[in-house]
């Protein structure tokens, strides 16, 4: 199989990036572009919610790359001009600005959008984290806020939360669940996280929905719970997830559930594939459709992709991970620990908040959870189910 001429990734994102390093470190040489919607060259995400909120590091330290490092790609960003259509008979793509691109290959790495509140847009004082720009904007209404009150109870809201309450702010966090990233951690872990926030004085109001927003002359000034309760606020952040940018591919003929669906190749259509948090595939070893929404997962599966563009034919069969910080709690997962399973303590203490948990289901364990233990945590992953197929399998 002889190399495309010309691989056009659409998003300068992580995960966009990582497709193009990938394609030049296996010896790709002809043309290359990476189109991004944000005027910004290619940063990292997590630490927006984190060390740029908390003004501990300057908008420059994100970067992924040094200007004089993406040189040396031989690849040409164009910025600031959003896809707005993809022909995939003439693998072209139309932007914002007028562009038509065309290449032999296209690879979709859009990522996501933030979700929102319905009455939400226009209102001052409201606030969504997903861009740096996104960071920058919410940080100053920060430094002179006196009342926050954070939408979402999953890994975005509660790290916002644990921030603005580092910065001293007043935090209510609300959300339907039980405890913050119910869902993700089960009920031991995210009781641990639940009593962590309320320690550090994040005041909990969980198990009702949010249904609204009120506000007072445009200016937000409280937030609605479906159980009547209305909490005073001056500033909202709406973390309650997001969606993949998939709207520019509406008309394009590919199929669309819940992000761009690919094959176990990350193939859409042929010369068409998905990488990063837009991509939904085809899991080989769980024999089944899912799409992550993590750091790592966008670097592994833009190296599968990146082969499979130049003729590798792999599928991507990662060990699902995603990590979290909050407040002095370092949490690492790997695996699907679903809520329901049964969760057993195999090292350390949940009493001295440093432990490693194992989730099992049907006598097989399924998930791993390190609690400011990332290294034991990492050890115990072998033991996953179908894990030895899924380590063997790790890009």
């Amino acid at each position: 199989m002889s190399a495309p001429g010309h691989v056009l990734v659409v998003g300068a994102s992580a995960s966009g990036l990582s497709t193009a390093e990938a394609l030049r470190r296996k010896g790709y040489q002809n043309r290359l572009t990476v189109l991004g919607a944000e005027p910004h060259l290619p940063y990292d995400r997590p630490p927006l919610s984190k060390q740029v909120l908390a003004g501990l590091w300057s908008p420059e330290r994100v970067q992924l790359r040094q200007p004089a490092a993406l040189s040396t790609l031989d690849a040409e960003f164009l910025l600031d001009d959003p896809a707005t259509r993809l022909d995939v008979a003439e693998r072209a793509v139309h932007t914002a600005s007028g562009r038509v691109l065309t290449a032999d290959v296209v690879v979709v790495a859009t990522g996501l959008r933030p979700r929102v509140l319905p009455g939400q847009a226009g209102l001052r004082g409201v606030h969504v984290l997903r861009t740096l720009d996104d960071a920058l904007a919410l940080r100053s209404a920060l430094l002179s806020c006196s009342r926050l009150v954070v939408v979402g109870d999953g890994v975005l809201g509660a790290e916002i939360a644990a921030t603005a309450r580092g910065m001293g702010v007043a935090v209510t966090l609300a959300g339907p669940q039980p405890a913050p990233l119910a869902a993700q951690l089960g009920p031991l872990a995210a009781g641990l996280l639940g009593e962590l926030h309320a320690e550090n004085g994040v005041d909990l109001r969980l198990g009702a929905a949010v249904t609204g927003l009120t506000e007072r002359d445009g200016d937000v000034t409280g937030v609605c719970l479906a159980d009547g309760e209305t909490l005073p606020a001056d500033l909202v952040v709406v973390a309650l997830g997001a969606a993949p940018v998939t709207e520019w591919l509406a008309d394009s003929g590919l199929t669309l559930d819940n992000g761009l669906v690919c094959d176990s190749r990350c193939r859409a259509a042929e010369g068409v594939y998905g990488v990063g948090d837009v991509a939904r595939w085809h899991h080989e070893t769980l024999d089944t459709v899912l799409r992550l929404e993590n750091r790592t997962n966008a670097v592994e599966q833009a190296g599968v992709v990146a082969g499979n563009i130049l003729g590798e034919d792999r599928p991507y069969t990662p060990v699902p991970y995603f990590w979290t910080d909050q407040f002095d709690a370092k949490v690492h997962v790997h695996g699907i620990p679903r809520a329901d399973a049964e969760v057993s303590i195999v090292e350390g203490s949940t009493a001295d908040r440093r432990f490693v948990a194992t989730y099992h289901r049907d006598g097989a364990v399924v998930g791993v959870l390190g609690w400011n233990m990332p290294k034991q945590a990492r050890l115990r992953r072998r033991e996953l189910v179908a894990n030895s197929a899924l380590v063997e399998g790790k890009p």
